[in-house]
Formats: structure tokens, sequence, C-alpha cells
């Protein structure tokens, strides 16, 4: 039986930027699309098919005492491989156990910060997929912030800290993930609100998410004050808590902003783009922590594992609130956009309550990076 390596190791590993090698035997066309990444990992391709007959191809490459970890898309092929590596004299390979399909379903919950009322506030980075949700509890009550498909994890956490999940949001909706946030509404009998601006095809009830209507959690101090800020989708809203952490869902990005083409509306929408990032958001206070929904770069994780910034910084250093022509603006955010996430239409609808696909069929449409952002 081969050596295996749980995805929570092999998070824990990259989190705590340990040197991590690792040997990707995935076809190359998927590993250019989506790969393993970190500041301290170090990973080399080499089809499967190509190490059939032996590992010859990478033995002069690599250590036999060096840890090497394999990966493939499901965690077959990589066993088999790792048995040819532990033929070959390697000592210390194992195998990602269920491959980049178990990677991308990871949940790495980290602490950013205590509340005024000594309530606390946790990124759920999801280090396969570069997607970010957020818990914020207080006194024994805790809302969700766009909660990804795999629910049990958010269960098991609050299971070990003996809270009750109250409130479950989602910012807009969403194109490059299936939400978790009515379901596990729905399982623990809590609210779950949307932005009614982009819940106009949904085929389901809903709390209206909007300016003006505060969100109270645990004691009263603690508040979840709902903005309007369109640009990434029409209905998007941004979240302040406790006059602290800015949630700006897909709107903002520590290096990078939203992308307003996933519902087919750049044109009409990279106004509201603009007004939010170049008007709204430059009136809130600049000590605001920013919490966004995504991240693109694994540099974006700090040495704590997880990805914020002051408001005010931003400002000064993301390329994308620098562009003050609004001309060269429309530009970039119409002209300047990444490939479209995987199966982002389906995921619409399925986020629409309009499809209910089968689970194994959800795990293949969330497969690869998201692809919500505009590099500037």
């Amino acid at each position: 039986m081969s050596t295996t390596i749980t995805t929570n190791e092999l998070a824990k590993k990259i989190v705590n930027k340990e040197d991590t090698f690792i040997l990707d035997v995935r076809n190359t066309d998927e590993f250019k699309k989506w790969k393993i990444e970190g500041e301290k990992v170090t990973i080399m391709n080499e089809p499967y098919f190509n190490l059939l007959d032996g590992v010859e191809l990478i033995a002069n490459k690599v250590q036999k005492d060096q840890e090497v970890i394999v990966v493939c898309a499901k965690g077959g092929s990589s066993q088999m491989i790792v048995a040819e590596l532990e033929e070959d004299g390697f000592t210390n390979a194992y195998n990602l156990e269920g491959g980049m399909k178990a990677w991308s379903e990871h949940l790495e919950p980290v602490k950013i910060g205590s509340l005024q009322d000594g309530g606390s506030i946790y990124q759920f980075v999801r280090l396969g997929k570069g997607c970010l949700s957020y818990l914020i509890e207080s006194n024994g009550e805790a809302i969700i912030v766009d909660t990804a498909r795999m629910i049990d994890q958010y269960e098991t956490f609050v299971a070990n800290k003996g809270i009750q999940i109250n409130h479950l949001i989602d910012t807009h909706l969403h194109a490059d993930h299936i939400s978790g946030g009515r379901k596990l509404a729905e399982k623990v009998g809590a609210t779950y609100y949307l932005p009614p601006k982009d819940a106009a095809e949904v085929r389901f009830n809903y709390t209206a998410l909007e300016e003006g209507n505060d969100i109270v959690i645990g004691n009263t101090t603690v508040k979840v004050n709902p903005i309007y800020s369109p640009g990434h989708t029409i209905g998007s809203t941004t979240l302040i808590i406790d006059d602290t952490y800015l949630l700006t869902g897909d709107i903002l990005f520590i290096e990078s902003i939203g992308r307003p083409d996933l519902a087919g509306k750049a044109e009409d929408w990279v106004g509201d783009l603009r007004d939010t990032l170049y008007n709204r958001y430059k009136e809130l206070p600049g000590n605001l922590i920013v919490l966004p929904a995504h991240y693109s770069f694994a540099e974006e994780l700090d040495k704590d594992g997880k990805v914020s910034a002051r408001l005010g910084d931003l400002y000064q250093n993301n390329s994308g609130l620098q562009v003050n022509n609004e001309n060269e603006f429309r530009k970039m955010v119409t002209e300047n956009l990444p490939d479209q996430p995987n199966a982002y239409q389906e995921i619409r609808k399925t986020n629409m309550g309009k499809i209910n696909p089968e689970e194994e069929r959800q795990k293949e449409m969330e497969t690869g990076p998201n692809r919500c952002a505009v590099h500037g």
C-alpha cells in the first residue's frame, strides 16, 4: 500500500510555508490550467504515461531521500507512480489522497482577528481554488458569508466551537463555485440572504440582503452593515463587520478587481464597477480591513495563511485602482479578461435553483481555478 498524504496535511505544509516538492502526473494541458501553488512549493509536471515504464525521466532531477508528493486528478495514477518511485529507491514518496479533486474541496480555517465584544472572525481558505469564505461568531451565534459547497466542513467547525449558525449570506450570485449557503441554512434552520437584484431568476425563497438593513449577531455591538456595490454583478453587496472588516465579495481583491462580464453584461456593468471602486469605496475609512471572496496568487497569503489588506493600502498598491482615465478603465475590464470559469453558466443556474446536478457533476463543474478577477 503506497504511503499517502491527506489534503489537510498538505494544506498545513503550504500555509506554514514549508518547502514542498510536488510531482504532478496529469497531462500537460490540465497542469497548465490549474495546479497546486504556494510560496514554498516547487512543482514538476511529468505526465503519467511517460512514467509507466520507469521513473528515469525524473530520477536524475530529484534526490532519492527528498520528500516527493505525487498528484494526479483523483489519486489513482499517482498511487501507481509512488509505487514506481519506491521501487526505484525513493524513500519519501507520498500520494495525495483524492488528487486534485480532493484538493479543490479542502477548506483551511484561519483566524483573522477578534471583534470588539470578544467574538471572532475566521477566513476559510479554499487553497485549491482560491475561494474565500467567512465565519463571524459572537456570543454563541454565527454568520457565514459566501459559503462553499462543502458545508460539512463548516458544520464540523461550529460543532467544535459550540456555536449556532443563524445567518448565511451570499454577497452576490456566484458564477465560479456552487454556493452552500442555502443548503446549510435549510439544514440548520438559519436565514439565507441574497441581494435581490441578483435574485430576479431564482427559484427559491430568500431574505433580501439590502443596504440599510443591518444584521445583528450575538451582542448588539456586532453589526453586519450591507452596502450596495454593483459591478461584478448588478446586485453585489459589500459587508462591513463591526466597523472594522470590509467583506468585498468579488468587487475588490488584494491584487486585482472584479470582472463585470460573467452574466454577459460587461459593457452595461463597467460603469457600476468603476463607481463602486473609485467613488463609493473611497468614501469609506482607509483603515478598514479588506477581506475578499477570492485570491489569485499564492503570494497573497500572508505569513499566517490569510488574505487581507487595509483599504487605504490598496488604493496605493492595487493596479486596478490606479486607472484614472475612464476610457482606459473601461478598456481594461472589457478587453483584458482571462478565460471564463469552468461551467460558469451551469454554476449560475445551479445557484439560481434552476437545475440541481448530481454531486459528482457539481464537483466536475467546480474543477479548475477561480477566474473572477481583472488584473491591471
